[in-house]
């Protein structure tokens, strides 16, 4: 519930000194304090483990895919371990490539940009994947994290991936003007803060060879259109159908990634290399 107190700050410090009065501070706590009784903490704090090779009886060798992120990577929300996030890209690309599909997941709820190193760290040593897929930001918002600060962490962590021969593809920020629990204006300050943290990682994602997907613009609009169907039980994480939706605005990248950037990836251009130098 921090996380909400958090946008409330973020929020202020984002309005510039006296460009919120004090009366405007006590009425984003207030509607802080609503949205933390609205929302409440039904899920938890743990998402399904939904790690295995997925479609194991198709032909060839599994395609290593590893997600990494917050709640939303993790995919805290659904019911079911096929309805995460992960399980549902992996299922996804099994079914476009004729693949199996080995899935892990590093990302953890709760965790703001800065903790993708650390989830990198926990990978078993030799670990390599085929496909990154990183969502995070939405917590970077919500605790005040310069966004120069959140795009930092996640270049790094591009960077990393990509210097391993590992294709990235980058989730943006959701828009936060989704949550219908939280009320207005804070709502709409949350949406302006997640939309300048989404274009700046679209940004650092492409200067760092990863491909961004704006879950913004790609399933914003249906977030908003129907909360009903989308979220689930805390009206804050996506439900089963919203994390089908994410999975398929992603999936397409994911698929070209694949296809395409292997020629491209540090490990392919160092082989070339060899290979010509070896003439």
């Amino acid at each position: 519930m921090g996380r909400i107190r958090g946008a409330i700050i973020g929020a202020t410090a984002v309005g510039g000194a006296g460009a919120v009065l004090a009366g405007g501070r006590a009425l984003l706590h207030r509607q802080a304090a609503i949205a933390r009784r609205r929302i409440g903490n039904p899920l938890g704090e743990v998402a399904h483990d939904a790690d295995r090779v997925w479609r194991k009886r198709l032909e060839g060798r599994p395609v290593e895919l590893l997600v990494l992120g917050d709640s939303i990577a993790a995919g805290l929300g659904a019911e079911r371990r096929k309805e995460t996030l992960g399980a549902r890209i992996a299922k996804g690309v099994a079914a476009r490539l004729n693949r199996p599909v080995r899935l892990r997941t590093a990302a953890v709820v709760g965790s703001e940009s800065s903790a993708l190193e650390r989830q990198l760290d926990g990978l078993a040593p030799g670990y390599r994947a085929d496909l990154a897929v990183i969502v995070v930001g939405g917590n970077d918002i919500t605790h005040r994290v310069p966004v120069s600060v959140s795009v930092a962490h996640l270049t790094d962590a591009i960077r990393r991936l990509r210097a391993d021969g590992t294709a990235v593809v980058v989730g943006t920020c959701p828009d936060l003007g989704a949550l219908r629990p939280v009320p207005q204006p804070l709502r709409t300050l949350g949406s302006r803060m997640s939309r300048r943290l989404a274009n700046a990682q679209a940004a650092a994602a492409g200067a760092a060879g990863a491909r961004a997907v704006s879950l913004r613009r790609a399933v914003g609009p249906v977030f908003i259109s129907d909360p009903h169907g989308m979220f689930s039980l805390d009206r804050f994480h996506p439900s089963a159908l919203g994390y089908r939706r994410t999975a398929d605005a992603l999936i397409p990248a994911v698929i070209e990634e694949l296809e395409e950037d292997r020629t491209d990836s540090p490990a392919a251009r160092s082989a070339t290399g060899a290979a010509a130098a070896g003439r």
